[in-house]
């Protein structure tokens, strides 16, 4: 699948919504949609947004007995990554630091948080120096 360029800014609050119902229950059916909404809507407007959700590269579907099971075609933490890049661009110039200064002086992240998100970020560096590594190994050895 290609990868998902639509701006999640530009998602309404109804997508946002069934979006975040499919996200917390893995896979569901327009009707298991609706009702988990929680406001009345008919089962054709419900339909129609999935689809969209769909055509943007949100969502994805097979077929069981005639009915569209729906599943995420990203996760919630990419789908986010996004949304705060266009903010990063948007308000801070493309400075992710200063989007976690002003999320820190906003008390939005306190220090336990910025301990774990280092740590997370010390780990996956490591991770990517073991496979840059582990490639620099196998060309030596073709070499």
């Amino acid at each position: 699948m290609a990868s998902n360029t639509h701006d999640p800014a530009e998602l309404g609050e109804l997508e946002r919504d069934l979006l975040s119902i499919v996200w917390r229950l893995g896979t569901v059916t327009a009707e298991r949609a609706r009702e988990e909404l929680n406001r009345p809507l008919k089962d054709s407007t419900v339909r129609t947004v999935l689809r969209r959700l769909e055509e943007k590269g949100y969502l994805a579907h097979t077929l069981e007995d005639r009915t569209f099971i729906y599943r995420p075609a990203e996760s919630r933490q990419r789908v986010a990554g996004r949304a705060a890049k266009r903010i990063v661009d948007w308000f801070c110039e493309g400075s992710v630091e200063a989007l976690l200064v002003g999320m820190v002086d906003s008390k939005v992240l306190d220090q336990a948080e910025l301990q774990r998100l280092a740590t997370r970020i010390s780990e996956a560096q490591k991770q990517a120096g073991n496979r840059n590594i582990s490639g620099e190994n196998k060309r030596e050895a073709k070499g």
